[in-house]
């Protein structure tokens, strides 16, 4: 069981990233405000005995992924908000933040693997155990990604 310190530290470290993740599963902020509340209250109340920094992080992006589907599976949750009306944009280089909302505009089958693997630098058997996708799945799923990117950002060019 994590102490109130610990517990702080790790909350202090990880919930920009549990957000993004989030964010990037409703592409709806207030939607992704409450997976992340629900992860970091899921962090306070395990009994977890984590064997290092590594196995938090996988455990949390585990745990808010999770969430995201748990919470996509209410109706009442099928909605969502376009980045533009974020309250504040999500990285502070512009050419980031243009390309993250292309990745956005992605559907969620390609959309969430590009994320895991490019934003949160996780590799391809990484992303196929939190995702629970062969790593050929991933692969494939990458390659037609950066396809549909290619060609979004090769129309607005």
């Amino acid at each position: 069981m994590l102490t109130e310190r610990q517990f702080t530290d790790a909350a202090e470290r990880y919930l920009d990233m549990v957000y993004r993740i989030a964010l990037n599963w409703f592409r709806n902020p207030a939607d992704a405000e409450d997976a992340a509340q629900n992860a970091m209250l899921r962090l306070w109340r395990t009994d977890t005995d984590f064997q290092g920094e590594d196995h938090l992080r996988h455990w949390l992006v585990r745990v808010a992924l999770n969430e995201c589907k748990r919470m996509s599976a209410h109706p009442w949750r099928k909605r969502t908000v376009p980045l533009s009306e974020c309250p504040e944009p999500v990285f502070s280089d512009p050419g980031r933040q243009t390309l993250y909302q292309e990745v956005m505009e992605l559907p969620a089958k390609y959309r969430v693997p590009l994320y895991l693997y490019y934003y949160e630098g996780y590799k391809v058997d990484e992303v196929g155990e939190l995702l629970g996708l062969k790593a050929s799945t991933v692969q494939t799923r990458l390659a037609r990604a950066r396809a549909k990117l290619k060609i979004q950002l090769l129309e607005e060019v």
